[in-house]
């Protein structure tokens, strides 16, 4: 592997990195309003 290569390889990473951590905040947050609107139902 070149450096150029290794260096697609780390960006490429690290924004899939990225795209995951939102995803995964994102349903963190959506299981947290979930809950908090079932609670409120009651």
């Amino acid at each position: 592997m070149t450096p150029d290569d290794q260096d697609l390889f780390r960006a490429r990473q690290r924004s899939r990195a990225t795209v995951m951590g939102i995803v995964l905040g994102a349903l963190a947050i959506l299981f947290f309003l979930i809950t908090i609107a079932k609670l409120g139902l009651r």
